[in-house]
């Protein structure tokens, strides 16, 4: 039930901004920093949001310096917020060319 969105800025086929955020589709939220709160008695959930969360803030930012979403790797235990947010890129990036 998760969706990721991404838009990203080309300025002379150079990425010069990239914006990214994660949709609940279930709970019709964007998945932030007090998304753990939806799991107030999971400790091991709570934390894995806390990760994920830091991927969403990270991702953007190295897309930018690196130019190319192959060359982004992953957050150590942001994974699912990485894969989110390859989708996305790869989805905008086609969209773009047509």
């Amino acid at each position: 039930p998760y969706v990721g969105f991404v838009k990203i800025t080309l300025n002379e086929q150079l990425i010069s901004g990239v914006e990214f955020q994660i949709l609940d589709t279930l709970n019709h939220e964007v998945f932030d920093s007090l998304y753990e709160n939806h799991f107030p008695d999971n400790a091991v959930y709570r934390q894995q949001c806390r990760n994920d969360w830091k991927g969403v803030q990270f991702y953007p930012g190295e897309l930018l310096k690196k130019q190319s979403i192959d060359s982004v790797d992953a957050v150590s235990g942001a994974t699912w917020s990485y894969r989110i947010f390859k989708a996305a890129v790869m989805n905008a990036l086609e969209k773009g060319k047509e």
